[in-house]
């Protein structure tokens, strides 16, 4: 229970679920928690506190800051309970320090398998942990749960929610609803079966499991969803890959619980492969992928869903953050969700039946669907999308990243606006060009897509256009209109979550390294701090012995640096600091000085390979490669940079790596079990052929960035 002063914690709350009045002002209040990821059970990020407002929020200081260990992506939102900070950090390690202070009082490290990394396909995250009753739950990259003692950070008991033997993840916070601890998993991009489950808090023995794909054999799984399967949803689905594959439908981001229903809501993401074609024939919608489905908490039963995007073909996940709210519309209030996922629509969904009321873009340029049918749910689709079926190349926007990524949005029930953490990042789509695209494998993406199509050509104009095209946005959405009320352009995307208050705030953190504060009504810049990294995490904020303090972390990291290639722009000369920062009002603490760039030395061996083996490395790079060191092997200093690679000019010494598995305790693991000896050469003659290109051709552009 958040502490919000004894006298006015029952007003600050009423005020906040009802949504009707003004927050009562806090100078009185004494001390106020975010005790879960999202503030509270509606997930709104909105706090009541108010003592840092439009009129003082350039007065905004470090109050203290802690270095973190490992220099991969930080997505995580402080929660903070009595007092006390915790965070979770990339390997999912965990973090707790005095609020105040800054002291750290433990840390816990899983020791998660430096090997696990191959199987996570957007870095090796953790977006938050859960807190209940002195217990603190967390989800680890090797789909294990884990209670911890919150004070102490003693183990109490483990549970192992996934098989080890696929190439499962779990990287979102899980939520605790009445006795349960609520997880997800990923990996539907390699080809797993996704689910939910529900544990008990005391331990950890699994309570009800929700499968979001039917059994590729047919049976019964003896879980909460046999029934609604049977009854429904096995019929959406036809003959494909997807019973070799698992079918995908990972859900792992987005779970919300409604006190007011009693109903668990979550984001069910893609399918595998993502090509409908391959998936199932072609045919079929093929429930529950890109779906917010909703289910009794106490038994996994199914209740309602509502499908976002039909037949799914586009990594078009419905994982995003969902919102509880309010809406007045025709003279009545109704309970509703909002969702803002990857596909660029911002839905209004009724919550107690999954009945649609709206569906509107967020971004421009979408070219997939014109807009909804209201009348049947279903999206307006330009045919030329399905490209499996016209057998011709698509670029889609928004592509496979999104108009709206995992990073989270908020909602202030004041302005009624939602802030949406926006960008425009288009992807080309085309069908398998060689059985390279067509084979399935243990290690990269099984999606049945011709990865060579979304790879620049050598043409200094498309790098040129790569950059200018990728981009990000803070949309201020209106959900009562379905227009955007107001928006900030920045020049790069995968920009990190927002926070809003009841000081007329909305606070984000940029890609470019600028912690930003606007005014929640009229959109007015009122703060940018310059915080030395990217910030992809969204922020919190509380009040501890009468001072309101702003925290959240820095680092680069996440799905988009480890494929962006040039299309990173600015954001690749940026260093990558993984870092906790607390501010407040005058704090007086200072970052200290970036350390002095390392020399990179960007010498290319001579290429000596054909234009043959070039051609046939870059289709085993798309493959292979591509999803960790980035389009044309451009790094973004977060992942190696292939093309300065100190093994690159040796073939034996790169051999030894790539499938001697010299590095497998940093991810690399070997990929011996699928590429031969010549196609191994293959990879490192384009690699060659990138490193000689980019330099002589867009050197400043494309300059190796140090680690």
């Amino acid at each position: 229970m958040r502490r919000l002063g004894l006298l006015l914690a029952p007003l600050l709350l009423v005020s906040c679920q009802k949504q009707t009045s003004e927050p009562a002002a806090t100078d009185a209040v004494t001390n106020a928690d975010w005790d879960n990821i999202g503030f509270d059970a509606k997930e709104q990020r909105h706090s009541p506190l108010d003592q840092i407002n439009e009129s003082n929020v350039d007065q905004l200081g470090i109050a203290w800051f802690k270095d973190l260990p490992d220099a991969r992506g930080q997505e995580a939102t402080p929660v903070v309970v009595d007092g006390k900070l915790y965070i979770s950090t990339a390997w999912s390690k965990i973090f707790a320090y005095d609020a105040k202070t800054g002291e750290e009082l433990w840390s816990y490290d899983p020791e998660v398998s430096g090997e696990k990394a191959v199987d996570a396909c957007c870095d090796v995250v953790n977006r938050g942990v859960a807190i209940r009753n002195g217990k603190l739950f967390f989800g680890t990259i090797d789909g294990r749960l884990i209670a911890l003692d919150a004070i102490t950070g003693a183990r109490l008991w483990e549970t192992q929610t996934t098989d080890n033997s696929k190439p499962y993840t779990i990287t979102g916070a899980p939520r605790v609803v009445k006795n349960m601890v609520i997880i997800g998993n990923g990996g539907a991009e390699f080809g797993v079966r996704g689910y939910l489950s529900a544990y008990d808090v005391r331990d950890g023995t699994m309570k009800w499991r929700f499968y979001t794909v039917p059994n590729p054999k047919g049976e019964p799984d003896g879980a909460a969803s046999d029934e609604i399967f049977a009854k429904a949803a096995a019929k959406t689905w036809s003959d494909g890959e997807w019973k070799v594959s698992g079918g995908g439908g990972t859900v792992w981001d987005s779970i919300v619980y409604d006190e007011d229903l009693d109903q668990l809501y979550f984001g069910v993401g893609n399918g595998n492969p993502w090509n409908h074609g391959l998936r199932s024939g072609g045919e079929g919608d093929n429930l529950f992928l890109s779906s917010v489905v909703a289910v009794n908490p106490d038994t996994g039963k199914y209740l309602w869903h509502y499908q976002e995007t039909p037949a799914e073909t586009w990594d078009y996940t419905a994982t995003q953050h969902i919102i509880q709210a309010e809406l007045e519309i025709d003279g009545k209030m109704r309970k509703v969700l909002y969702h803002a996922p990857k596909n660029g629509f911002f839905f209004v969904i009724d919550r107690i039946d999954g009945t649609l009321i709206s569906a509107e873009p967020y971004v421009d340029g979408i070219n997939w669907a014109t807009g909804y049918d209201l009348d049947t749910g279903r999206p307006i689709e330009n045919p030329d999308a399905r490209f499996y079926k016209t057998g011709k190349p698509f670029i889609a926007i928004p592509g496979a990243l999104g108009a709206h990524n995992w990073h989270p949005m908020s909602y202030n029930p004041k302005t009624g606006l939602v802030y949406i953490p926006a960008q425009q990042i288009p992807q080309g789509y085309d069908v398998p060009v060689s059985e390279i695209d067509k084979k399935r494998e243990r290690l990269g993406f099984n999606v049945g897509i011709g990865w060579s199509i979304g790879q620049l050509p050598d043409d200094k104009e498309f790098y040129k256009a790569a950059i200018a095209a990728t981009t990000g946005k803070l949309v201020a959405f209106d959900p009562k209109t379905g227009k955007v009320a107001w928006s900030k352009d920045y020049p790069a995307a995968w920009n990190g979550g927002t926070m809003t208050t009841a000081g007329n705030l909305v606070f984000q953190g940029t890609s470019t390294g600028l912690f930003k504060a606007y005014s929640a009504d009229k959109g007015k810049e009122l703060l940018s701090m310059e915080m030395q990294s990217g910030i992809v995490s969204a922020p919190s904020t509380y009040m501890i012995d009468g001072e309101q303090y702003v925290a959240f972390l820095t680092s680069k990291g996440g799905a988009f640096p480890l494929v962006a290639g040039v299309a990173g722009g600015v954001t690749r000369q940026l260093p990558n600091i993984p870092r906790l920062v607390v501010m407040k009002l005058g704090g007086k603490a200072k970052l200290p000085a970036l350390p002095e760039k390392g020399e990179v030395v960007w010498d290319p061996p001579v290429q000596t390979g054909t234009p043959e083996q070039i051609a046939a490395g870059k289709a085993l790079f798309g493959r292979n490669c591509l999803v960790c060191h980035g389009d044309s092997a451009i790094g973004n200093g977060f992942t190696p940079d292939l093309r300065v690679s100190g093994v690159l000019p040796d073939t034996d010494a790169w051999a030894s790596v790539v499938t001697g598995g010299a590095l497998k305790h940093a991810g690399m693991v070997s990929f011996g079990s699928q590429l031969s000896a010549t196609q191994v050469e293959n990879i490192r003659h384009y690699v060659v052929n990138r490193s000689n290109w980019t330099k002589a051709n867009l050197p400043e552009m494309t300059a190796p960035t140090p680690r």
